[in-house]
């Protein structure tokens, strides 16, 4: 019997390719020729190889002949049992990268993350030309293209492009959450949302502005960030026609329409739209003040309050009247004053009807009702119900002074 060492070598003419029998040499040339002889009469593949034509029948039979001895999960193909047991079982990553030495369970991972360092972007759009480095991500981008949304959610409905993208969305209904930070214990539901957060503890900003430098933790932010040079505002609201740089900001103001607070207070129960806005409330039972003036030494809750406040010593006063060209460091000021002018007097006194341009002049004016007067001469001890009366008021004292010192000094 002919041994293996006896047989004869048949080479490949193309690239010196080697075997030792003739049906092998066969297969191989088909990689260069494509010829693809047999046929899948189910839904017509054709295939180089008759073993590629059995495995590929199984996606039509349902057949699963590689099972794990672990778990019981089972697989139409060997090689898929393999790269299984080292995902789930054995941990074991065989394919490593010279690069960066990150490990990988199957090679073809390996390969796409290899276009991380080399930047390779081979799969472009023939539509928009945007490139990708996997052909998965082409395929799914292809579908904001399409428009399709094949996979679907069996609780909500809800469609997405991606079998991935569903898997992240499930995690919503379950509330699982497996990627934790090592840091703060804080979880996640997708591993790029754990990434993103581990800035917050490096203080890493890898997205730059090249018109103004401003530097951003996440891409996303940089786009939203850049429309404030370019002033797109690319959201609208559908209700009052408003529109915003980001889609947070129309959802955010959607909210004031709808009359939604989702975000409450678990002291005082208030409620609020967004969650800034319970962050600052809850500053009021803290007593928190993280916003300090580098000039005075005052502090605020709110960063719009030191804003504000930063007026008082640079003299800014960015709100002008177009009418008379009065200006005000703050727009309150600027809209309580445009009433001199339109005459509007929103506020009125439930008692007798007057009504008044300012929320604090109707307060003023309700002390004629209920007598009140909190404001008292320190001199003689007369009450009054508005701090101007009490100026007023001081100015007799003031004379009855001079009066007494001038007839001091006539005697």
């Amino acid at each position: 019997m002919e041994t293996q060492s006896e047989r004869k070598a048949y080479s490949c003419n193309v690239c010196a390719f080697s075997c030792t029998g003739s049906s092998d040499l066969e297969r191989h040339v088909r990689v260069h020729t494509g010829e693809k002889p047999y046929s899948c009469k189910e839904c017509g593949s054709a295939f180089s190889m008759n073993s590629h034509l059995k495995i590929h029948m199984r996606t039509h039979t349902g057949e699963k002949p590689f099972a794990c001895e672990v778990c019981g999960s089972a697989f139409a193909q060997k090689a898929h049992l393999k790269i299984h047991v080292r995902k789930k079982h054995s941990g074991e990553k065989p394919y490593l990268c010279e690069e960066c030495s990150t490990a990988f369970s199957e090679s073809s991972s390996l390969k796409q993350h290899m276009t991380v360092h080399t930047g390779e972007k081979r799969y472009s759009c023939e539509i928009c030309e945007s490139k990708f480095s996997q052909n998965c991500s082409l395929k799914i981008h292809m579908q904001t293209h399409t428009g399709e949304k094949p996979y679907s959610c069996d609780t909500c409905l809800s469609k997405f492009s991606s079998s991935t993208h569903l898997k992240i969305h499930m995690r919503t209904h379950s509330g699982e959450k497996p990627y934790s930070c090592n840091t703060c214990g804080f979880s996640f539901s997708e591993n790029s949302s754990l990434r993103q957060h581990m800035r917050t503890h490096t203080g890493e900003k890898p997205y730059s502005c090249e018109i103004c430098g401003s530097s951003f933790s996440q891409n996303c932010t940089l786009k939203i960030h850049l429309r404030t040079h370019s002033g797109e505002k690319p959201y609208s609201c559908k209700v009052c026609t408003a529109s915003f740089s980001s889609s947070t900001h129309l959802k955010v103001h959607m909210r004031t329409h709808t009359g939604e607070k989702p975000y409450s207070c678990n002291i005082c129960r208030s409620a609020f739209s967004d969650g800034s806005g319970l962050r600052q409330h809850l500053r009021i039972h803290s007593g928190e003040k993280p916003f300090s003036c580098k000039e005075c030494g005052s502090e605020f809750s709110k960063n719009s309050n030191l804003k504000q406040h930063m007026r008082t010593h640079t003299g800014e006063k960015p709100y002008s009247c177009k009418v008379c060209s009065c200006a005000f460091s703050q727009s309150p000021h600027l809209k309580i004053h445009m009433r001199t002018h339109t005459g509007e007097k929103p506020y009125s006194c439930k008692v007798c009807g007057c009504t008044f341009s300012q929320t604090s002049s109707v307060r003023t004016h309700m002390r004629t009702h209920t007598g009140e007067k909190p404001y008292s001469c320190k001199v003689c001890g007369s009450a009054f119900s508005q701090t101007s009366s009490l100026k007023t008021h001081m100015q007799t004292h003031i004379v009855e002074k001079d009066t007494v010192n001038r007839a001091e000094r006539e005697r």
